[in-house]
């Protein structure tokens, strides 16, 4: 698979592995100036990127650093972002701040981290009845602690 990216702004960064062996490809920050999250808060951070997959069953799944969300308590609002590989805008990452002292996102930085994943495109069917199973309805909790 082949993942065009486009500069959006001239100061963009492509996202890279920060290793060879990394599943996800670091997504940095393209800020003019820096940004400043208070406890609580969110904000959209830009990216400057925008993207072209080569295929069409593939999700781009955007997640959390695990550096920023355990040291800082920055993590995703939306836990998971997805960019669907039709979409050609502009990539912003909706950072929150669950810590407790303000924290600065600053350009260049690394904020998010980037997963191609492969998807299943379901061919949909109303059913009314479902096949019987052992769990039955049982839900949150059903199968033990």
């Amino acid at each position: 698979m082949k993942l065009k990216f486009k500069k959006i702004k001239e100061k963009a960064i492509i996202p890279t592995r920060a290793t060879i062996s990394s599943v996800g490809l670091d997504i940095c920050a393209c800020l003019d100036e820096p940004v400043i999250l208070m406890p609580g808060e969110i904000k959209m951070i830009s990216t400057g990127l925008s993207s072209e997959p080569d295929c069409c069953d593939v999700a781009l799944l955007i997640y959390p650093r695990s550096g920023l969300s355990s040291k800082y308590g920055v993590t995703l609002a939306n836990c998971v972002g997805v960019v669907d590989g039709d979409y050609r805008g502009e990539w912003f990452i909706p950072l929150i701040n669950h810590g407790k002292q303000p924290f600065t996102v600053e350009h260049g930085m690394r904020i998010a981290q980037l997963v191609p994943t492969r998807v299943i495109f379901p061919e949909i069917e109303i059913s009314e009845e479902l096949s019987e199973t052992s769990r039955g309805c049982g839900g949150f909790g059903s199968t033990g602690e």
